[in-house]
């Protein structure tokens, strides 16, 4: 666990990039275990590689994710509405793992 400052995660590429990593690995494991694995990782590669994690606060954080993320997916098809609680289930993972990587939790 690293000791977290709220000013150099403006700079988190640099500053906490081990832990990011981490946290995202292990928001997949957990989601990749319990839901169809394609569907994970399409996820995964296709979105949430594009999005943005923010620190709130109060130890909350917030993931942002890019425009339009169901038109982002290829080579997958599942319904709208299963995506966007699959995907909002992942998200809601990754920033719990956050919280516990970055000693929230």
């Amino acid at each position: 666990m690293a000791d977290f400052d709220p000013e150099k995660f403006e700079d988190k590429y640099a500053n906490y990039f081990p832990e990011l990593q981490q946290a995202y690995k292990n928001a997949f494991n957990r989601m990749n275990d319990r839901y169809d694995s394609q569907l994970v990782h399409a996820i995964d590669q296709e979105v949430l590689n594009e999005s943005e994690p923010f620190y709130e606060g109060n130890g909350e954080f917030r993931v942002e994710l890019p425009d339009g993320p169901y038109e982002r997916l290829s080579g997958v098809l599942v319904e709208e509405e299963r995506f966007d609680d699959v995907l909002e289930t992942h998200v809601e993972e990754i920033e719990t793992e956050l919280r516990r990587v970055f000693g929230f939790n």
